[in-house]
């Protein structure tokens, strides 16, 4: 596949998040809840999370911002359920390394949606708005675990 039709691709899929988010809403109750935001740009999220007995078995998110963010929350929420938290936080990592452009291990887990937003390394400025709900995920699953 050429670079331009792959990158049409990427596009595709970041804005088919952004106009359909997967997981977007609130849970009912007392419930792990992290609220960010990227005062840069006016990003805001707020993610919760269900974990029971160190899985996250299910995330929501609910927020405002640009397609970048709202669509990397989407793929995010649907890429953690069923992982430990340390998975999750693993998982985090590798994303911030492919948004730094920096080398990942893209074996570990499967990124699928997710390596759509690998060309957010070309604009720096736009890197926090990626990485966003994946800072608040660690912050939640981290507080979790009173780290």
């Amino acid at each position: 596949m050429s670079f331009n039709n792959l990158d049409t691709l990427y596009r595709q899929v970041i804005m088919d998040h952004y106009k359909n988010p997967r997981n977007r809403g609130e849970f009912d109750g007392d419930i792990l809840t992290v609220n960010m935001n990227n005062p840069t740009c006016g990003d805001r999220i707020q993610l919760q999370m269900k974990v029971d007995e160190g899985k996250v078995i299910d995330a929501k998110f609910e927020g405002e911002g640009c397609s970048i963010s709202l669509s990397s929350a989407s793929m995010m929420t649907q890429a953690i359920k069923g992982l430990t938290k340390d998975e999750a936080i693993e998982m985090s990592h590798i994303f911030s390394d492919m948004m730094l452009g920096k080398d990942y291990d893209d074996e570990k887990f499967d990124l699928g949606d997710i390596e759509a937003l690998q060309g957010v390394a070309k604009f720096p400025a736009r890197i926090k708005c990626a990485t966003l709900a994946w800072k608040a995920m660690e912050k939640g699953l981290n507080e979790e675990t009173g780290k």
